[in-house]
């Protein structure tokens, strides 16, 4: 007996306007799978990514979470329960990292587990400070966002979001905003997370690191899902035309 996904999208729908975004994406992704999401922009990548957490409301479709429907036809407080305990399970790290600037880096990282997760200011800290351990930010616990580097403020994003031990990790762009020298820093924390078998769906135009961290690679165009498979079937071996076309330029470039 196969294990249920840990998420599945049936048909999902996404326009704004006469606008369409998503045109009836359908995708699994199973527990400890890392999804890479590639294609121009435009595609509908982000819109995909930030409707699983109900940052974008859907049109029509199905978002389910560890068999939890995550875009349930609820209004007002049970709409407001449900979408913060949806969130709760989802960290997610967008191209621009939306720390909290008059909060130290502790703070950022501790705030969300004790508000939202009821945990105790000093397990919140022991947590913190053993995940900024692991993104190789152990001294900066008492800095200021304003004093760190691009590079830094992403890592501490991603400790961010691990603090609420979330089943699924979300990356939109993650090192876009970085300049070059930066971007190696936080996809050794991807990395890292790749060998933990951390559930993650990463949207990226680095095909390399695509190739690289993935377990499936999905490119997307238009709106749709053009082709998926194995790093080795995508990038090796696509089989549709507007993928070829797609990686003959980013994989020169």
């Amino acid at each position: 007996m196969t294990n249920p996904p840990m998420l599945r999208i049936h048909q999902v729908h996404k326009s704004y306007g006469a606008h369409e975004v998503l045109k009836g994406i359908d995708l699994t992704v199973q527990k400890g799978q890392i999804l890479a999401l590639i294609g121009p922009s435009g595609s509908g990548k982000s819109t995909l990514l930030r409707s699983l957490n109900m940052l974008e409301t859907v049109n029509s479709g199905e978002i389910w979470l560890d068999g939890v429907q995550v875009n349930q036809p609820l209004t007002g407080h049970a709409f407001e329960r449900h979408i913060n305990s949806v969130r709760q399970e989802m960290g997610m790290v967008f191209q621009h990292f939306n720390l909290f600037p008059h909060m130290s880096v502790l703070r950022n990282i501790t705030l969300g587990p004790v508000k939202l997760r009821g945990m105790s200011e000093a397990a919140a800290r022991d947590l913190a400070v053993e995940l900024l351990e692991k993104v190789g930010l152990s001294g900066k616990a008492e800095a200021w966002p304003s004093q760190l580097s691009g590079g830094q403020k992403q890592r501490v994003a991603i400790a961010r979001a691990l603090a609420m031990r979330p089943k699924v990790m979300l990356f939109d762009e993650a090192t876009s905003a970085l300049d070059p020298e930066l971007v190696e820093e936080v996809n050794q924390v991807m990395k890292q997370l790749a060998r933990e078998h951390m559930t993650m769906l990463i949207v990226t135009h680095e095909m390399r690191f695509a190739a690289e961290v993935s377990d499936r690679v999905l490119f997307m165009d238009g709106g749709v899902v053009v082709e998926e498979g194995t790093p080795a079937e995508v990038f090796s071996n696509p089989r549709q035309e507007r993928t070829r076309n797609f990686l003959r330029t980013h994989l020169a470039a």
